[in-house]
């Protein structure tokens, strides 16, 4: 099974879910909650991230947050691999706590950012098995409940450092029309926005599907998943791409397809190959001279080790993931 999809850009928003391996809890009191948020805001400083909103559940936690890097994978190892080694310390458990990675949904920021932050807070709500409808008294459970950042949205008093309320309150006009916001969405029990997704992935329209595309691909995140396939059609040639790198460098086609060729230029064009043309590793061996697996892999481990003592070389490789970059064709979705 491909691994789940990861985009990652300067500026990204996204809503993460994480659950409980075989749905089990991943908090058993308050101290690991409080420890969970600690290692929260810890990561949030380290990362750069813009965090907008939070709820934490018996097995499991949303958040709404915004990478200001394309360092989302990063952030969320961190910050998942330190809680669960210090959660099964303390619980004296081992193995895994999560079930598999973390989902991660993009978000167009200018439809959907409101609606995703009332989506977590009412999680809790969600969850309550009653018909009751006093809605002052449902109103009064969610916010209550101290496991969320709406009480912060509500009261200032309540506010914590390591979230963003600015941006959500401003777009709404403030706590009070917050307010008035999520209890309309318990009123009338409004649908959850995630039915809207696109690929399983996007929560906005098809522009903000585009952009996003158009913003990976320029940053290189997503070219070597094999998720990606269902987004871009590559039409690039394997011989296009060895082609771009021989007149970048200035040499032949034969001294990157020979195996006896020129180092730097096949290690180039094996990296490109393997992020942009769509070949696993035995396939790029075949046309780099019919060399083995392990022989293309460590083309390119020499090639990231060069790269970082000699600019020449970085500056080869930038160049031809440009201009290969603007000979991909994108099908329209």
């Amino acid at each position: 099974m491909s691994r789940p999809l990861r985009i990652q850009y300067p500026g990204a928003y996204y809503h993460i879910t994480c659950r409980g391996n075989a749905k089990r809890p991943i908090f058993l009191d308050d101290t690991d909650r409080v420890k969970f948020l600690n290692f929260l805001s810890e990561s949030i400083d380290i990362y750069e991230i813009n965090l907008f909103a939070y709820i934490l559940m018996i097995n499991h936690f949303h958040l709404l947050i915004q990478t200001t890097k394309a360092n989302l994978s990063e952030y969320m190892r961190r910050f998942n691999i330190i809680y669960t080694g210090w959660f099964n310390h303390r619980h004296h458990h081992c193995g895994h706590l999560y079930q598999g990675r973390y989902c991660a949904f993009l978000i167009d920021v200018d439809s959907y950012l409101l609606e995703v932050s009332r989506y977590v807070h009412l999680n809790n709500y969600r969850k309550k098995k009653t018909k009751a409808n006093d809605f002052d008294k449902l109103w009064n459970s969610i916010y209550e409940y101290q496991w969320s950042s709406l009480p912060g949205y509500i009261n200032k008093k309540y506010s914590l450092d390591f979230i963003d309320y600015n941006m959500i309150l401003e777009m709404i006009g403030g706590r009070s029309y917050y307010k008035n916001f999520i209890i309309e969405g318990m009123k009338h029990n409004l649908l959850d926005p995630f039915v809207n997704l696109k690929h399983g992935l996007f929560l906005g329209n098809d522009d903000f599907v585009a952009k996003v595309r158009r913003e990976s691909l320029d940053n290189g995140s997503i070219c070597e998943q094999p998720s990606y396939q269902s987004l871009v059609k590559k039409t690039i040639d394997p011989y296009t791409v060895i082609d771009i790198v021989a007149l970048i460098m200035n040499i032949s086609r034969e001294k990157i397809v020979n195996r006896w060729g020129n180092s730097v230029a096949r290690g180039i064009a094996s990296e490109l190959l393997y992020r942009f043309g769509d070949l696993r590793q035995q396939a790029i061996g075949e046309i780099m001279g019919g060399v083995s697996y392990s022989a293309i892999s460590q083309l390119r481990r020499r090639f990231k080790k060069k790269m970082l003592s000699d600019n020449r070389v970085g500056e080869y490789y930038r160049k031809a993931r440009i201009k290969l970059i603007a000979k991909l064709s994108i099908v329209k979705i």
